[in-house]
């Protein structure tokens, strides 16, 4: 399968990444992402690369309301999702490709971006655009994962799912979601951007928690882009390699509630 297929949210997807992958990893890095832009006190934000609207709805709740803040995603699926969900206040949703962002230079005192720049084709023409939209003096706060090692259920799914199709494994979560994790190259990006005085970037660490094996291999295998990769290599093996990632947590963690370790790069540049 080509890595085009890496950026693919469509189908059931959104609705199991929804359900199952966002509270399984992505709220707290979503809340500490609002608590960031709460303490720089914007006017307006826009969020890039979006998703189903985890931190479009913590910034809903975080924010005062004279903040006004416009979600963008690329995938239209996952707009219709967040849009569907709902956010505790008025927001605006826009389905709109971050290496080509539709606002006037010096729109936003901040443009926030939760685990999206890994998916960006050019990182640093996507940072170029969240810097041309921002006033000056704003920032540009993201989060990326960091290697997959220090993700223990992606690693985990990861071996199994290379267990089970040895010959041509399916390595999606390694090589996008956990394949932009080197500081250096995420400074050098920036740089190239034009975020001339460099960046900021915090190691973040959370748990991971499911109450069961179960959870944590639905949302990997059947509520990411892992799911087409999986279904390339064999027709109707999904149910098969989500029983396989299953019992392969399960023998990790323990058969019943599941703990495992994230970790994330936490970025704030400055215009």
């Amino acid at each position: 399968m080509s890595q085009g297929g890496d950026k693919v949210f469509a189908g059931s997807i959104p609705q199991l990444y929804d359900e199952y992958l966002v509270p399984l990893i992505f709220e707290p890095y979503a809340e500490d992402l609002a608590a960031r832009l709460a303490a720089r006190n914007p006017g307006a934000v826009l969020e890039i690369a979006a998703g189903t609207g985890v931190v479009t709805r913590a910034m809903s709740k975080r924010l005062p309301a004279s903040t006004s803040i416009v979600a963008t995603d690329l995938n239209a699926p996952m707009i219709e999702r967040a849009q569907a969900t709902g956010t505790s206040r008025p927001v605006q949703w826009r389905t709109a490709d971050a290496m080509s962002l539709p606002f006037d230079d010096g729109s936003f005192d901040a443009v926030a971006c939760q685990f999206g720049a890994m998916f960006f084709p050019d990182k640093a023409k996507a940072y170029s655009e969240a810097r041309r939209v921002l006033k000056p003096g704003g920032a540009f706060l993201f989060n990326v994962w960091d290697r997959i090692e220090d993700n223990e259920f992606a690693d985990v799914v990861t071996q199994a799912l290379a267990e089970l199709f040895p010959a041509d494994p399916p390595l999606f979560m390694a090589r996008t979601p956990h394949g932009y994790f080197d500081r250096e190259r995420i400074l050098s990006d920036l740089a190239k951007g034009g975020f001339a005085h460099g960046a900021s970037i915090d190691t973040v660490t959370h748990r991971s928690r499911a109450d069961s094996a179960r959870r944590p291999a639905v949302a990997y295998c059947e509520g990411t882009p892992l799911r087409n990769e999986i279904e390339s290599r064999e027709a109707g093996s999904l149910a098969r390699a989500t029983e396989h990632a299953e019992r392969a947590i399960a023998r990790r963690f323990g058969g019943g509630a599941v703990d495992g370790r994230i970790q994330a790069h936490v970025a704030v540049a400055l215009r």
